[in-house]
């Protein structure tokens, strides 16, 4: 559902967001709130149940509001009462261990108060950590004092719980353990966020939806921007010319920052007319949005399918790219239960809405996209054998940049001229003569971010040397503003000296720094977080889900 190239919110028009508490859950929605405050309004709401029902609703009349996001027992009441979009925030099976571990500090014996449903995987944990544990659940405010009431009188001190039952515990003289961390509850605002720029992306595309390509549905990218004279990537043109003609499904695999889109829209663009050469092409990535979200988001919706579905429903992505080319990026992180759907819809050629019954036929050609091994996967009952053969039918390798050395200087060179253009510097006239001096450095590097890598190298050289009009391109102040590449242990933390007075240092990870802490120093702005680091949007995602 997130695009390749993300769709930034207009700077007026942030999202509204109300936060619903009326626990101990406040305070870490506010603390939470200071690292989004400049990617949304976010104003918390310390209500409860019917009180903040009503209140919402009374609001809604006249004031914006894109997600509302709760907890518990409180979100469960709220979700089926507003026509806002009500985000859940859930806590996380870690969250459980880490709350348990607390609680065994104060007493062996311990008791866990959930809302409506067990943790059936609570029991297992416990027989295996040796965790004296008593479940139980609830579903009024009522049930959870009279739960809590009996758990006292069984001889347990520490409940753990979420906000409404650790106030319960601590009134009555119980030891409270709050279950959730400051990670669950900005993956809720992550969501929020993500349900506000969906909002925003329906709204641009009904303003569009008649034109016949627009801006966001058209392959920028053609055949004369896969750059490289090495016998690889006339290989990986060849295919392209020749993959074009087919309507079949085609399987792009290759390491990140390969250009995989690029490629994708080159073999559209090469397309015969009745294969969507001057159609639209539609990108998603299947991996960086939440299950629910991209359902909607590829097979559209009715209206009233869903808490906060738009009025008079909307076409999905694969009604959007219908007559075109509808690009799957990152397809291996597609969740188990899309992947049946998909298969359907490609077996069917139709799609059915979510919330609807009525099939709408599309003609749309897939390209796919993956730097996984997709046959593990199968082979580890993660992705569908069937729904791979289904994806496969043509298949094309990208050749990882290390694998075609002669094509370094060439793109190193173009992306610097590009990137000097595009901060209006002019390239120094001999500039192809000290590219050529740095080429033993640049090629000698391995370049595990493959020309996305050195595209985000090109330009912050172009950076300093626009601020230096007089800076010679020399191997050793490429070296001071890429460390990296001297393949030192240790270089991708310590910068060499400054590359001239008064410059910054170049943005580098410590090994002891994880990447959600850049994050949370961007305030959460993933895009910042990702320039910063000189990596992808979905490389920075797939590193978060890595650190859990």
């Amino acid at each position: 559902m997130r695009h390749s190239t993300p769709l930034p919110f207009d700077v007026n028009d942030k999202p509204v967001i109300w936060t619903v508490s009326v626990s101990r859950l406040s305070d870490l929605f506010r603390d939470i709130t200071l690292e989004y405050d400049n990617l949304a309004t976010i104003e918390p709401i310390n209500l409860g149940f019917d009180e903040a029902a009503r209140h919402i609703r009374e609001r809604l009349a006249t004031e914006r509001c894109d997600a509302v996001i709760a907890a518990g027992s409180n979100a469960a009441y709220l979700k089926g009462r507003l026509s806002v979009p009500v985000v859940i925030a859930k806590f996380s099976g870690l969250d459980v261990m880490q709350a348990l571990a607390r609680a065994r500090r104060v007493s062996d014996r311990i008791g866990i108060v959930t809302y409506q449903d067990r943790l059936a995987e609570l029991a297992e944990f416990c027989t295996t950590f040796g965790f004296d544990v008593e479940q139980r659940t609830y579903a009024t405010e009522e049930d959870a004092r009279a739960q809590i009431n009996d758990l006292k009188a069984a001889g347990i001190k520490a409940i753990v719980g979420a906000g409404l039952i650790t106030d319960l515990a601590e009134e009555a003289g119980l030891t409270g353990v709050f279950v959730y961390s400051a990670t669950s509850i900005r993956h809720a605002f992550d969501d929020a966020l993500e349900m506000a720029r969906l909002t925003q992306l329906e709204s641009n595309r009904h303003r569009t939806r008649n034109a016949v390509v627009t801006d966001t549905l058209r392959a920028r990218h053609g055949i004369n921007d896969l750059r490289g004279e090495s016998a690889a990537m006339e290989s990986v043109r060849q295919a392209v010319v020749l993959y074009a003609k087919s309507p079949a499904t085609v399987l792009i695999q290759g390491e990140t920052g390969c250009g995989k889109e690029l490629v994708a829209q080159a073999m559209h663009r090469e397309a015969p007319r009745t294969l969507g050469q001057n159609r639209p092409f539609v990108a998603v990535n299947c991996g960086a949005i939440a299950e629910s979200l991209l359902e909607s988001e590829l097979f559209g919706h009715e209206e009233g399918a869903f808490t906060g579905a738009r009025r008079g429903g909307h076409a999905g992505l694969f009604e959007a790219a219908n007559h075109g080319t509808l690009f799957l990026d990152e397809i291996g992180e597609m969740p188990l239960t899309l992947q049946t759907r998909l298969l359907r819809v490609l077996e069917e050629r139709e799609v059915v809405r979510v919330g609807g019954t009525r099939p709408v036929p599309v003609n749309v050609r897939i390209i796919s996209a993956t730097h996984c091994d997709l046959e593990q996967r199968v082979r580890d009952g993660r992705f569908r054998a069937d729904l791979f053969y289904r994806l496969a039918v043509l298949r094309l390798t990208l050749p990882p940049l290390r694998a075609r050395p002669e094509d370094i200087m060439t793109l190193a060179e173009w992306s610097l001229k590009n990137a000097l253009a595009s901060l209006g510097a002019r390239p120094h006239p001999n500039l192809h003569a000290e590219m050529a001096a740095c080429g033993p450095l640049l090629q000698a590097y391995a370049w595990p971010g493959n020309v996305r890598e050195l595209r985000n190298l090109s330009e912050r050289l172009a950076l300093f040397l626009a601020a230096e009009p007089l800076q010679a391109l020399t191997p050793a102040f490429v070296l001071s503003v890429a460390p990296e590449l001297s393949g030192r242990p240790g270089s991708t933390s310590t910068p060499l000296a400054s590359p001239w007075p008064g410059a910054a240092s170049v943005p580098t990870l410590p090994s002891s720094e994880r990447v959600s802490d850049v994050v949370a120093r961007f305030g959460g702005r993933r895009d910042a977080a990702a320039d910063y680091l000189g990596i992808s949007r979905t490389t920075l995602w797939r590193k978060l889900k890595a650190e859990g």
